[in-house]
């Protein structure tokens, strides 16, 4: 299998446990990357691999994730912030709470994956971030204000930070999914399924897969070496 440049590449990913966390970390793995990854839940860890449990919206508990990882795997070159939550609801029906929760993961998650570990990277003169954004970031969706909020906002923390780190030989790029076969999309409703697919060409949802491929080109020192601020969209011309 093709490489991409990532053999002995040290890469954390959040949220791996399941989904498309879970397939970006088996495929980074069958590419001979050395790859730890988050997860709440201990029971849901993959066997034979370097599972952390941390929450993404504990610092703390971030920071002391990354030294575990740098302590066992070595120093991290890629960072793929891909945790995230939703609390779906009419906006006049949104609690605070359903606000804060989706928050604190899709957005501050974010930063406490992030902040840890870029000033080494820094140091060493190279390294590639890639944080999952949404279609929902990009054009919306009904029932999700919260949710495509935080994940607009990461479009625009990608962005800001590529022209930040770029001198320091580091790179930063989001993936925009769209609606992907997941624990998130089987929750809905046959009908709404049904008028969704009806609006993507290619007639179907997408595979964790073709995400997993996505972050591993964004991550890649060979193939995207010269690409940073970038919104890979994977979402079958769902959205253009």
């Amino acid at each position: 299998m093709a490489s991409l440049g990532l053999e002995d590449k040290v890469i954390l990913v959040t949220g791996g446990s399941r989904g498309i966390g879970a397939a970006i970390v088996n495929l980074l793995e069958d590419m001979g990357a050395k790859v730890a990854y988050t997860c709440r839940n201990p029971s849901e860890s993959q066997n034979g691999k370097l599972a952390i449990e941390a929450d993404v919206t504990d610092l703390a508990a971030m920071e002391a994730a990354a030294q575990k990882v740098e302590d066992k795997l070595g120093p991290v070159y890629g960072v793929v912030a891909n945790a995230g939550t939703n609390k779906d609801n009419f906006y006049t029906k949104l609690t605070p709470e359903d606000w804060d929760a989706v928050s604190n993961v899709n957005l501050k998650g974010v930063n406490h994956t992030i902040k840890p570990l870029i000033s080494g990277m820094y140091e060493r003169g190279e390294g590639s971030i890639v944080c999952t954004s949404s279609i929902s970031g990009e054009r919306g969706n009904v029932a999700q204000t919260n949710y495509a909020a935080t994940k607009a906002a990461i479009i625009g923390l990608v962005k800001s930070l590529s022209r930040e780190a770029a001198r320091y030989g580091v790179r930063a790029n989001a993936v925009a999914p769209g609606f992907i076969d997941t624990d998130m999309t089987i929750a809905l409703p046959d009908k709404v399924k049904d008028k969704i697919i009806a609006e993507i060409p290619f007639r179907r949802f997408g595979k964790p897969e073709d995400v997993a491929w996505a972050v591993a080109f964004l991550l890649s020192p060979v193939a995207s070496n010269y690409v940073t601020g970038e919104v890979l969209r994977v979402n079958g011309a769902h959205h253009t």
